[in-house]
């Protein structure tokens, strides 16, 4: 009985450093302005996500989905709305182009809600135990 206790343990342990040293990219995700301030820009997503994204069959509405831009209130702006950003969202070489279709407005702060680079649950939550039953999105809030 303790040698199987023992062994279930070890494989465990085993298991669990396989996954933390796998060589995946674990650079963070990068959101932020183009060079002119016009558009919001996602890099470094995950190499495998982004083949399927330039997959001809991926829509308008399923690049949507996976990114949201938000015009959100803030200190300098308090009367303003949290209302979506319409734009056009174009697969690069390197990550994802939001642009809009009206101009960003100078000072004021947007939210980008994203599932892009999203995991369900890394090795560190396995033991912690702080598991959640959904993925997390990533945001940022960008002032122009």
């Amino acid at each position: 009985m303790i040698r199987c206790v023992f062994r279930q343990f070890s494989l465990l342990l085993i298991a669990i450093v396989f996954f933390s040293c796998s060589p995946t990219n674990n650079k963070p995700l990068l959101i932020g302005f183009s060079a002119d301030s016009s558009d919001i820009v996602i890099r470094h997503v995950d190499e495998a996500g982004l083949l399927l994204l330039r997959d001809k069959s991926v829509t308008d509405s399923t690049l949507h989905a996976l990114v949201s831009v938000l015009q959100t209130p803030s200190e300098k702006y308090p009367e303003i709305k949290e209302l979506p950003v319409e734009g056009r969202i174009a697969v690069t070489d390197s990550g994802l182009t939001f642009t809009p279709v009206n101009p960003l407005i100078i000072g004021r702060d947007y939210l980008i809600i994203t599932h892009l680079n999203a995991k369900f649950a890394h090795i560190s939550d396995l033991l912690k135990g702080p598991l959640a039953n959904r993925i997390q999105p990533q945001q940022k809030t960008l002032t122009r």
